[in-house]
């Protein structure tokens, strides 16, 4: 009979950021460009790359406002192939003392709008762009007319 491995805090912890990201950011996609690896993407752009689950549990995001705070977290670094230049910080999150999830929230959703679009980002926030809203007003100005 197989045993169900437990699964350690710093792996549910890579799981909610995972399932917060395709619940709350506008077309965000799990992209698996190598093994061990199932990030998040928006627009076919990398905003989180996140261990698979199973395998050690790790994040890199983007953080060009908060990359230095980031990097006195225990088992950050700035990531690998120049990446860090950039903003990049990585995490190996196994076995050392994690931040509040709240913090790790915070920083995705600075990655996502890092990466995402204008447009993406105006979707998050709420926001009509004014084409749209130049488009409803001439709407109601024909309507009015009628």
């Amino acid at each position: 009979m197989a045993t169900a491995r437990k699964k350690s805090a710093a792996g549910k912890l890579v799981e909610h950021l995972r399932a917060l990201g395709l619940q709350k950011y506008p077309g965000a996609h799990t992209k698996s460009p190598w093994p061990g690896h199932l990030d998040l993407a928006v627009d076919d752009k990398t905003f989180a790359y996140l261990s698979a689950p199973g395998d050690a549990a790790s994040v890199s995001l983007k953080l060009p406002l908060s990359c230095s705070i980031a990097l006195m977290v225990e088992g950050a670094e700035p990531t690998g192939y120049g990446l860090g230049k950039s903003g990049w910080v990585s995490m190996q999150l196994d076995g050392v003392a994690l931040p509040p999830v709240e913090q790790f929230e915070v920083w995705l959703d600075e990655s996502y709008r890092a990466q995402a679009k204008k447009r993406r980002i105006a979707e998050l926030d709420g926001v009509v762009k004014s084409s749209a809203k130049k488009t409803v007003k001439k709407a109601a100005k024909k309507a009015a007319r009628r």
